[in-house]
């Protein structure tokens, strides 16, 4: 049986009904079969990236989405993205926080609004942006999003792997906390979309009382300094850059977590529902941290516990008045990471058969342990360099998604008048009947000739910026905008269909 024939039906669970190579996997002898039914009876989810039938698409959207977005954002990898507000580019608490506040509230709309077209089409979400990149050219934005989830796991790891060791009196060291908080997100993520919801749904619980307790303890400390520079358009723009490659970067996976809601489920309640969920968490969290920082040379214990950049070490710091409790407390906040990384894990096991399609009989959960393979030893690796990796990383990662996010909107919106029945379900895997790609890919790629001018990082800063600041995000959603309008026009006009 061929490849392409595979692919036509890829859910794992028929699969193992067909014959490969000539032998047949239903025989319980093969070991992958009798594993892959056994976990399935289970609840362990092994569907990949095939659409998923009607019949399969139930439950409550509405309360699963926001807990989702709730909990993946509601952790310590938030509050540390506030604290380069006063950091990296010395903006005072004040104007920290209405930066994040006001970009956020433009940042967190685009996930939310791409994550309503998994129900209508019940498909992931690097599936859907096939019919606009085509089957092979989405191999580009696959890949950029793989670069994403592995870069925010790898952060999301050395912050865990920080506050566990500081939690052992750093008779742990920061390798084996992130190798243990890797395993736990690894088992969330193995099991699939019914437990991840589960788990999300309850995460975010013993982090808030935390968060809460530490308000009690350290609010007395917290004040509101001068900025340590100028506050500048410039300074704004560049934090704000790094605000939305926070946020904005969810948009390249919104729909591999709605695609199992019912196809009649209110668009407005699940972009609110999702919004929310991005919203409260991102901004309160953040503000907290670019709070804290902004105090911490007024207590010497934190600035202490903080040398490094140390996160975890700063949070337990401010939680030891409550005696040994606090390493409970800050135990909680380690793992309050986990949920973020299952959460782009599961992701990550969908975007790697999309990479590859050959890899689509291949069960969903197997690529779990690849994830946790890559992730590990990069975490470990980059540890000690945490502040430089998350504002390099920011920066870059929130261009690419800006263009991401101006094509698939301009494809959807425009090109396919905001109409599922405009997507052909039945050629999601047929290369001829998809778009080619050429004109996302051109269009993307050029945006970066007026984006590099644009870009303002440690390690270049463009003419443009070194006026303006960083306005590579911005540049790079209006010029993707206007050229795919031509490219894609000339496409459809060549091939002579959508």
């Amino acid at each position: 049986m061929s490849s392409m024939a595979l692919a036509k039906d890829s859910d794992p669970e028929k699969l193992l009904e067909v014959e490969v190579d000539g032998a047949s996997s239903t025989d319980d002898k093969t070991r992958l079969g009798w594993l892959t039914r056994k976990l399935l009876t289970w609840g362990v989810e092994s569907r990949g990236i095939s659409p998923v039938p009607l019949d399969e698409r139930v439950g409550h959207p509405f309360s699963k989405i926001f807990f989702v977005w709730f909990s993946m954002n509601f952790n310590i990898l938030s509050f540390s993205a506030g604290t380069l507000g006063p950091v990296v580019y010395g903006l005072g608490l004040r104007d920290s926080c209405l930066t994040i506040l006001f970009f956020n509230l433009l940042c967190c709309a685009p996930p939310a609004y791409i994550g309503t077209w998994g129900p209508k089409l019940g498909m992931r979400q690097m599936i859907i942006t096939r019919y606009s990149f085509g089957y092979y050219g989405v191999i580009v934005p696959c890949i950029m999003n793989l670069i994403s989830m592995i870069g925010f796991s790898i952060l999301n790891c050395i912050l865990g792997g920080q506050a566990l060791a500081s939690v052992s009196s750093h008779n742990l060291s920061w390798t084996v906390g992130i190798v243990v908080i890797a395993i736990i997100s690894l088992l969330v993520s193995f099991c699939g979309y019914n437990v991840l919801n589960w788990y999300e749904r309850v995460a975010w619980i013993p982090v808030l009382i935390t968060y809460v307790i530490t308000m009690g303890v350290g609010g007395k400390h917290l004040s509101n300094p001068p900025s340590t520079v100028p506050v500048t358009a410039s300074t704004i723009l560049s934090f704000a850059s790094t605000l939305a490659g926070f946020a904005v970067t969810y948009s390249s996976l919104s729909s591999d977590f709605t695609s199992y809601f019912p196809p009649k489920t209110s668009s407005w309640k699940l972009f609110f529902s999702a919004y929310l969920g991005f919203l409260i968490p991102i901004v309160s969290i953040q503000c907290l941290g670019a709070a804290v920082v902004s105090s911490v040379s007024n207590v010497p214990h934190w600035e202490e516990s903080y040398a490094g950049g140390n996160v975890g070490g700063l949070l337990e710091a401010i939680l030891s008045p409550v005696g040994n409790f606090s390493k409970f407390l800050t135990l909680l906040l380690s793992l309050s990471v986990a949920a973020n990384i299952a959460g782009t894990f599961y992701s990550i096991s969908i975007n790697i058969q999309v990479f590859i399609p050959a890899l689509v009989v291949v069960p969903r959960y197997v690529f779990s342990f690849v994830a946790t393979a890559i992730v590990v030893p990069i975490s470990i690796v980059g540890a000690h360099r945490f502040y430089d990796t998350l504002v390099n990383f920011l920066g870059i990662i929130g261009y690419w998604a800006s263009a991401y996010v101006a094509i698939v909107m301009i494809e959807h919106l425009f090109f396919r008048k905001n109409d599922p029945s405009r997507y052909d379900k039945d050629v999601w895997d047929v290369p001829k009947r998809l778009p080619s790609g050429l004109a996302a890919i051109a269009a993307g790629v050029a945006s970066f000739g007026v984006v590099i001018p644009s870009m303002h990082q440690v390690w270049f800063v463009g003419p443009i910026a070194r006026s303006t600041g960083d306005i590579g995000f911005e540049v790079a959603f209006a010029a993707t905008v206007i050229l795919y309008f031509p490219f894609r026009w000339f496409e459809i006009r060549w091939r002579g269909f959508i």
